[in-house]
């Protein structure tokens, strides 16, 4: 009995953080499948208004107490969320879904890295470093990676750095109602943004229940799930997993949109994976202070 106890402690977490990660790109994946008809600004819209209502109906963040310091590190945190989203988006219009996420993973991989000293930190560097080469089109040719599309998974990675940085100064004793709080900031701007360059189809009424499917799978279903994951795993073990989210992309992608990679694309995006999976491993504890805020995202 108590090894079967053992084994459901083990293993109901990992399975409800994969469930998370794939709700995450199975979202991704279904709103990919709209920007003909709504456009990636218009589906960054529909998915941050709804998603944020949902989560403000699920966190209630208006009961939140932020004192004066964490004003403007929370309206920093909330401009980079929105700003992720809406980057994130008009990517994946042009670049496939796996190689944008494994892009993307870059920015939180870069922050988890920086002031490393240790030669076996330089190691993860590295990897990482030969994936972005053989992924983005830099001194060869690669015919199905668009440069604006790499560029805005970049900076979606970038705005990833900064929402984990300004989202612990912000209130992470507050958990995922910090999430709603910011993603209520970021909306106020992305959402009129993003529907005054929508296109025309963004008017549909009949839209409405796939941006709702769009915000649960995206947003309320893996935020929810990464909770119970995160007090159920230590938090290497967690980042560890996390750092699958790229492969799990690309088989989304692959799976619902068609999207096929060459081999050399998988090769550097595992590399990234390989990367940020050893970086995880090898961080010394008091070091690894990415909380759970900051690891919800997107």
């Amino acid at each position: 009995m108590s090894s079967s106890h053992v084994k459901n402690a083990v293993w109901l977490p990992v399975l409800v953080l994969l469930i998370a990660m794939t709700s995450i790109q199975g979202g991704a994946a279904l709103a990919k499948t709209l920007f003909p008809a709504v456009g990636a600004p218009g589906i960054t819209a529909l998915r941050l208004g709804l998603g944020t209502v949902i989560l403000c109906v699920i966190f209630k963040p208006w009961r939140l107490r932020f004192n004066r310091q964490q004003i403007l590190p929370l309206v920093i945190y909330g401009l980079a969320l929105g700003g992720m989203n809406y980057s994130f988006y008009l990517s994946i219009r042009t670049v496939p879904l796996g190689i944008a996420v494994a892009l993307e993973f870059t920015g939180p991989l870069v922050l988890a890295l920086a002031g490393s000293r240790r030669p076996l930190d330089f190691i993860w560097v590295g990897l990482a470093v030969l994936g972005l080469f053989f992924l983005l089109p830099i001194g060869h040719s690669i015919d199905s990676i668009d440069p604006l599309g790499a560029m805005y998974a970049l900076i979606a990675g970038a705005l990833w750095a900064v929402y984990i940085l300004a989202g612990k100064r912000a209130g992470s004793q507050h958990g995922p109602a910090t999430v709603a709080a910011g993603s209520l900031i970021g909306a106020l701007v992305f959402v009129p943004l993003g529907l005054a360059y929508a296109n025309p189809g963004i008017w549909t009424l009949s839209l409405i229940p796939i941006g709702l499917a769009i915000a649960v799978l995206s947003s309320a279903l893996p935020y929810s799930l990464e909770m119970v994951a995160l007090t159920r795993l230590p938090a290497r073990t967690f980042g560890t997993l996390m750092s699958l989210e790229p492969a799990m992309a690309a088989i989304s992608g692959m799976l619902f949109l068609g999207e096929v990679l060459t081999l050399v694309q998988w090769l550097a995006l595992l590399a990234i994976i390989a990367a940020s999976a050893g970086s995880t491993l090898t961080m010394r504890p008091a070091k690894r202070d990415i909380d759970p805020v900051g690891e919800l995202r997107e």
